[in-house]
């Protein structure tokens, strides 16, 4: 399998950027994976506390324990600014992953 290949693989299916130390281009792959790591947090983050906030509504038996009432919870707090701001960050981190996976591709062609 070609370097290229194999960097492009590197980045698509382990993280961003690890297909660019495969390269030895490490700078680029700290940048990569610095570049996703930091709106990843956020978004774990977002997702923790929403997570966090249905187990307190569960303990304090705000919401019953049904399916249908968690849903609705949970679809209910994800509303207007929260929801956009998620959005967005899902995309940027599609985003530097494709741009990731490219890159590492065109630099193991240059080095090959």
């Amino acid at each position: 399998m070609k370097k290229s290949v194999q960097a492009a693989l590197l980045s698509a299916l382990v993280y961003p950027g690890v297909g660019h130390f495969y390269v030895k281009k490490h700078v680029m792959g700290a940048v990569f994976v610095c570049a996703f790591s930091i709106p990843l947090y956020f978004f774990i983050k977002e997702i923790f506390a929403k997570a966090e906030q249905i187990v307190q509504q569960l303990k304090s038996v705000e919401i019953p324990l049904d399916i249908a009432a968690i849903t609705q919870s949970l679809s209910s707090s994800t509303t207007g600014v929260a929801a956009q701001e998620l959005n967005v960050q899902i995309y940027l981190l599609v985003i530097i992953w494709l741009i990731a996976i490219v890159d590492s591709y065109r630099l193991g062609r240059v080095i090959t």
